[in-house]
């Protein structure tokens, strides 16, 4: 007899990144050395600074529960964080910290919509955005965006998608997976656009923001439209800049509306992150600006070769990368050719796997972000690797016919 589950997990998938991940363990039990271009971290250990830092915080007993929105040492530290970095000025009690940013997103989803409000979603968009929007009864909108226009939404397609059902816009720049920046004059065109429509809130993940290599300032939304701040929620975190994804520390900025409703659904569910994860958070704002800048020039060095590399397989085509630290080239040129063994390439999914069991090369189907025919690939890991798999993926496509 099986166990009588919630119909809510039929409204969304498992997360392709993670199911990927757990593809290459599989393989690798089995023998097989794989390139893995899946992961979405950072291949650098944690700066010293951090882990003293907590192990500190251990010895002088942080060890028990804090605010459910963060220890006010570390949300003082996030504001200034935000002032500094972004112009933007919040009271204590407009900022939470979570554990990590893809926990805030998930509870400032499930504390404002309803069944049946929209939420857009340019693609290609980080993978967990439409499922977390279904499993609160919410409808995803996503807007394409080719590369042709940058992976950016236009201001006129984000006019054309606007409903009386609307309730967020989602915006993510740097972008994963595309490394799409959004200039000012892009940001301002659709922030005059939401003015027009005051049912419309906005959440910008702002993860990657210290990883932007085109030289482009990332302007707030809630500067270049101050009357927007009172419905923007700003998503950041430790993870990607410090090298910190497994001690899952998120931070946001908002609302006060929104801040204490999300208080009141954490306090009966997650409860406050982990007081030793926050006490190394709080040394990374403080003291670890040399270690960005350093990860950043490394991410930079491997962002110029990854794309002269990928750009020599046949059959892909990878444009200027602006942040983040991914590529998404285009396999348009291997669609509808034929394997070795007779397959054809149909989708960008069939090329993910063909790379995978021909090269033992692992990356992430476009499909899975919302545009195809792309390919997904991390660059966070090491020039050594990098350069192998992109000549084990020539080899592969150039067996193809």
């Amino acid at each position: 007899m099986s166990y009588p589950l919630s119909k809510k997990l039929d409204r969304f998938s498992p997360s392709a990144s993670v199911s990927a991940k757990a593809r290459v363990a599989e393989l690798e039990a089995a023998g097989k050395t794989i390139l893995d271009f899946c992961v979405g971290e950072p291949d650098f250990v944690t700066p010293t600074l951090v882990i003293e830092a907590a192990r500190q915080a251990g010895l002088n007993g942080q060890t028990r529960y804090t605010a459910t929105t963060g220890t006010a040492a570390l949300k003082a530290a996030v504001r200034r964080k935000f002032k500094d970095d972004n112009g933007l000025d919040y009271a204590a009690a407009e900022v939470m910290v979570g554990s990590g940013a893809k926990q805030i997103i998930y509870t400032a989803f499930t504390c404002s919509i309803d069944d049946g409000d929209e939420v857009i979603i340019p693609a290609p968009y980080w993978v967990s955005y439409p499922d977390i929007v279904k499993l609160n009864g919410g409808v995803p909108v996503v807007i394409p965006c080719p590369d042709t226009q940058g992976f950016k939404i236009t201001a006129a397609q984000l006019e054309a998608a606007i409903t009386p059902r609307t309730k967020w816009l989602v915006i993510n720049s740097p972008n994963n997976p595309s490394g799409a920046i959004y200039n000012q004059a892009e940001m301002q065109a659709l922030m005059d656009v939401l003015l027009r429509h005051p049912q419309v809130w906005l959440m910008t993940d702002e993860i990657y923001e210290h990883f932007n290599y085109s030289q482009i300032a990332l302007p707030a939304p809630a500067v270049l439209a101050p009357e927007l701040k009172s419905r923007t929620l700003v998503i950041n975190g430790v993870s990607k800049a410090y090298a910190m994804t497994g001690w899952r520390i998120g931070y946001a900025g908002g609302p006060v509306s929104l801040i204490k409703a999300m208080d009141k659904l954490m306090s009966q569910s997650i409860g406050g992150a982990c007081s030793i994860s926050q006490a190394g958070a709080l040394a990374a704002l403080e003291q670890g600006q040399s270690f960005v800048d350093e990860a950043a020039a490394v991410f930079a060095s491997r962002r110029d070769l990854i794309i002269g590399l990928l750009n020599e397989v046949p059959g892909l085509t990878c444009n200027a990368i602006e942040g983040a630290f991914y590529a998404y080239p285009s396999c348009a040129g291997l669609i509808g050719k034929r394997t070795p063994q007779g397959q054809v390439l149909n989708t960008d999914s069939d090329v993910r796997d063909y790379l995978l069991d021909a090269a033992n090369v692992a990356v992430l189907d476009g499909a899975a972000y919302g545009l195809s025919p792309y390919l997904r690939l991390s660059f966070a890991t090491s020039s050594e690797t990098i350069t192998e798999g992109c000549r084990r993926m020539r080899e592969a496509c150039q067996s193809l016919t």
